[in-house]
């Protein structure tokens, strides 16, 4: 395996240290949330990298429409380097299936534009980003065998909710599946006193308007920093790919499955509560640092933003929206990324409990998925002006 040499992970290393001295603007600080959440690590039935299939199945479903983009939209003015960041990478294996098909589509548009027969191959630095509690080690172990001889890869531990790498330094950037978390709870919404205030439910579900605006507004902060920080990172004429879900124009979460996923993991808290295994009180004071805009909200939002071109902005259906998902695999899917979250706030023990009486009630009362209305998959190419 090729590792980044050891003076460039110094180099990051002191960058941040740099950072943290010389004290940056605001809009470019860490996220002030005291805590992350990195997704289930570990190599058991219940870690993400056994249960993401779902998110690589929307990351596939946009793929040739994101090597198109990149044939058409990505400018070469570069010697033989060149640099991709994945942003928010977790543990695998979706990373490594998307910065693959960057670099697959990088090295057949670099060779169909030089016909010179002793054409200097390019050299491909990859840097995997995520918050510093992420299990990198994991990660690097989890490599495949087949692309470990086609790029240089570090790991760099940081929120991107500010930036994480040197300025002009990457001509690709990717993230998947991310920028619905938010850099933390909004203020007020667990507080009784506030309009704010989300009573028992655990996440921004659209039904308190209130509390659909205190998400929102966060949700803003967070894309305006998240994207300012990778303008300074990106090289004029590079390229920002995001692709993610979020819900359909006029929908409200509590109108889809995955709302209705969450309002039963909230039910199975409350009757968690009243056997004395947690508390009410614990409940009002838990919420889910997950926002998922409209698709209308996403677009004005990234439209505002002046330092990227839009080459690409649209939705398509997920590609398993016409599957019956089975009972065992929505539930091992929300485990796998809802569990350290869980953890930490209500304690060790309790995760089990939780997700046994999820598939209880979702065995008991089988989800409609035709009643129900879903999310769909976004896929943004911006470039860097």
């Amino acid at each position: 395996m090729q590792f980044a040499s050891i003076a460039l992970l110094k180099y990051i290393e002191l960058l941040h240290c740099e950072i943290k001295l010389v004290g940056v603007n605001q809009h470019r600080a860490m996220s002030t949330s005291s805590h992350s959440y990195p997704m289930s690590s570990g190599e058991d039935q219940h870690s993400y990298i056994h249960n993401s299939s779902y998110q690589k199945a929307g990351i596939n479903g946009v793929e040739e429409r994101i090597k198109q983009a990149i044939l058409e939209k990505l400018d070469f003015h570069l010697n033989s380097n060149f640099n991709i960041a994945d942003f928010g990478c977790s543990i695998g294996p979706n990373t490594f299936h998307a910065v693959q098909s960057i670099i697959d589509t990088v090295k057949f548009k670099h060779l169909k534009e030089n016909n010179e027969t002793n054409i200097v191959p390019l050299e491909f630095q990859v840097f995997f980003n995520d918050q510093s509690n992420n299990d990198f080690n994991k990660l690097f172990r989890t490599q495949p065998f087949s692309s470990e001889c086609q790029y240089f890869l570090a790991g760099v531990p940081g929120s991107f909710h500010g930036r994480v790498l040197p300025r002009n330094s990457i001509h690709i950037g990717h993230t998947s599946y991310t920028i619905h978390w938010l850099s933390k709870v909004p203020e007020h919404v667990c507080d009784r006193k506030s309009p704010a205030w989300n009573k028992n439910y655990i996440h921004c579900n659209n039904l308190i308007e209130e509390v659909t605006k205190a998400y929102k507004v966060q949700f803003i902060k967070d894309m305006e920093v998240f994207l300012e920080a990778r303008a300074e990172e990106l090289v004029h004429g590079g390229l920002m790919i995001i692709v993610g879900q979020c819900l359909p124009d006029g929908v409200p979460l509590y109108e889809t499955w995955q709302g209705h996923v969450l309002e039963t993991i909230g039910d199975c808290l409350m009757d968690m509560a009243k056997t004395g295994i947690t508390s009410e009180e614990k409940i009002e004071l838990f919420s889910f640092p997950v926002y998922f805009p409209q698709f209308s909200e996403l677009k004005r939002m990234i439209e505002g933003n002046g330092s990227f071109m839009i080459e690409m902005i649209e939705t398509i259906s997920h590609p398993f929206e016409d599957m019956r998902l089975t009972n065992e695999f929505i539930t091992s899917m929300f485990r796998a990324f809802l569990t350290t979250m869980i953890e930490h706030h209500f304690g060790n023990g309790v995760v089990d409990e939780l997700f046994n009486r999820l598939a209880q009630k979702l065995s008991k009362h089988p989800i409609d998925f035709e009643m129900w209305k879903t999310q769909v998959v976004y896929y943004v190419v911006l470039k860097r002006k």
